[in-house]
């Protein structure tokens, strides 16, 4: 295997990967924005942030769940994983990966996983702030049960929880069920939030009328989606968004990656 030295060679597999998706959702009528770290870069950069070295999208819960069901590249070069389809996947979100490479993480240890872009699906919360609370706190425990379900590593801060957690009479699939059914939400409401373990704090969560609808913006030369109301959820998950981190916080995430 060929190694993967330079973070704009990973970028150009990323990109691949974002363009491949965004064909087949124009083609298939499926909504996705660009989220998080990729919208700032986006904004702020017209491309990655400097120090970045990955993609990140949302996908309305309808449309994230057509997008695995549909999904597929002609070529076989491009896979998506769908986390209630893989016992051993450890992330709570799908990625779309390129077959062709590996990526070597701490995380996905007994499962492999090429060079990837994250998808996130974006559900309806209550808009009842108390209840919505109640509801994050239960997700956290949930996630962290399922954290020490599939890690063959200790994933949290204590070593009695870990052990504890791991040796709930409770199976994974049985722990999966109980997340899908509090956070997937059939009836509308006003406000929506990334309900995955990588989800934003309570305060996170946005308007529905924010991806009510998509409009383009500029990503790395080219065209792509986000949602409408991309600058109030850009504000509510992270402040003054177009303000620079300190010098120190400009790191970019070591990675281990390599061609097949």
């Amino acid at each position: 295997m060929r190694p993967i030295k330079d973070i704009q060679e990973l970028r150009n597999i990323q990109m691949a990967i974002l363009d491949n998706v965004h064909q087949f959702c124009e083609q298939h009528q499926l909504r996705y924005f660009l989220s998080s770290g990729t919208l700032i870069g986006a904004v702020r950069h017209k491309g990655y942030i400097p120090w970045d070295d990955d993609i990140d999208i949302y996908m309305p819960r309808a449309d994230y769940e057509r997008f695995l069901q549909s999904y597929q590249d002609p070529q076989g070069i491009f896979k998506a994983i769908d986390p209630s389809r893989e016992s051993d996947y450890y992330y709570t979100f799908a990625k779309v990966i390129d077959t062709r490479t590996l990526m070597i993480e701490d995380e996905t240890k007994g499962f492999e996983i090429g060079v990837y872009m994250d998808i996130f699906p974006v559900d309806y919360v209550t808009d009842d702030l108390k209840e919505r609370e109640r509801i994050f706190k239960r997700k956290r425990l949930l996630y962290k049960i399922r954290r020490c379900k599939i890690s063959k590593q200790n994933p949290l801060f204590s070593r009695l929880a870990y052990f504890c957690y791991r040796s709930l009479p409770i199976s994974l699939s049985t722990t999966n069920k109980m997340i899908r059914k509090l956070i997937v939400r059939k009836e509308p409401t006003a406000t929506v939030c990334n309900m995955t373990e990588a989800g934003p704090k309570v305060s996170g969560c946005f308007p529905a009328t924010d991806i009510a609808t998509s409009v383009d913006i500029e990503f790395e030369g080219k065209l792509y989606k986000t949602m409408v109301g991309y600058r109030d959820y850009l504000e509510r998950t992270y402040g003054d968004y177009m303000t620079l981190p300190p010098v120190e916080q400009r790191v970019t995430h070591q990675f281990e990656a390599y061609w097949r």
